[in-house]
């Protein structure tokens, strides 16, 4: 009978010898959801996901998949879940449809089945033109979204995505975010790691900061930007004196202390893009003259350099190694 959580994580640790990658990670990951692991490289994301996918063995601490022991029941969380890393794993002398018949073959599934299956699946990733051209002829975006196809060819209910955006332009992004929204409204389950604030934000239900092996914060998108103080109202006015009436003007709309430097007023506000309208009718209303207004939110920077004092760059310095232990299997996984 399936759990209610998909994933439990409890105070998982790795270690590489003197370098603790892991810091007893707590994680859960509800059935149904798409849960984000945040964090800069080096936080640790790619050694949970690894770790939670058999593919490393936990220091200390424990984790189940599906229900099932990481530890002990192996084999039973490889055919609960797929995977894709941060780099398209396809082979380049294959076609499209290829690709997705050899992982269908790995996981020693009906010919037929897979055949189907792989015309699913090329049709759901927009690939049916391309399906019959070799991969190493395919754009980046087509490369991940072949990559995410064949993660899914056993229809797996618990999916782990490691950065899949990595490298991707904004349109491919984008398209790749969709395709995932969709699994989801499906019942696929998504541990999602990324170092972009706004993919989490579009996609995450839940979202797990972690910094230096560690969970720093947890929360829903608006919980977490509500703990770094939420958007920020920035203006540049026309004229540095009427600095004083602009702050009069704004200050029932901002929840926070404004600052103005010359003609640049910055402030935090709570209610989104509308506050933008509300801004610009208070300043007409006082003949306040603006060069440029806008709604800045916050970045994964701002949410670093809030809990931890440091930026998510300088969290990149710390290197782990990431190198799987052998397991004898697979990287992907899924339902025989």
């Amino acid at each position: 009978m399936p759990t209610e959580n998909a994933v439990e994580a409890h105070g998982l640790v790795k270690e590489f010898g003197d370098v603790k990658a892991l810091n007893g990670i707590d994680l859960v990951v509800p059935r149904g959801q798409v849960v984000g692991l945040l964090g800069p490289n080096g936080s640790g994301k790619t050694t949970t996901v690894r770790i939670l996918a058999t593919l490393l063995k936990a220091t200390a601490g424990s984790a189940k998949v599906a229900g099932f022991d990481v530890a002990k029941q192996a084999d039973d969380v490889r055919r609960s879940i797929g995977l894709t890393g941060q780099y398209a794993a396809v082979d380049e002398f294959l076609t499209g449809r290829e690709n997705l018949r050899m992982f269908g073959g790995l996981y020693h599934l009906d010919a037929n089945y897979v055949q189907s299956r792989s015309d699913e699946l090329l049709e759901k990733f927009e690939l049916t033109d391309a399906a019959n051209r070799p991969a190493k002829t395919y754009s980046g975006g087509m490369r991940r979204r072949l990559d995410l196809a064949a993660s899914l060819i056993a229809k797996p209910g618990i999916l782990f995505l490691d950065e899949p955006t990595t490298g991707l332009d904004p349109r491919s992004r984008i398209g790749l975010w969709n395709v995932i929204t969709e699994l989801v409204a499906e019942g696929t389950t998504v541990l999602l790691t990324t170092q972009y604030l706004d993919e989490a934000d579009q996609l995450a239900d839940d979202i797990v900061v972690i910094d230096h092996g560690k969970v720093i914060a947890h929360g829903t998108s608006s919980q977490l930007k509500d703990q770094i103080g939420g958007d920020r109202l920035e203006i540049t006015l026309k004229d540095e004196a009427q600095g004083s009436v602009a702050e009069s003007a704004l200050a029932p709309l901002v929840s926070g202390e404004a600052t103005i430097d010359g003609l640049q007023y910055s402030a935090p506000v709570a209610g989104g893009s509308p506050v933008l309208i509300e801004a610009v009718r208070a300043l007409d209303a006082q003949s306040v003259g603006v060069a440029d207004i806008g709604l800045r939110r916050p970045t994964l920077d701002d949410v670093f350099l809030s809990l931890t004092g440091h930026s998510a760059e300088e969290g990149e310095e710390q290197t782990q190694p990431e190198t799987p232990e052998p397991t004898g299997r697979g990287r992907r996984g899924g339902r025989r």
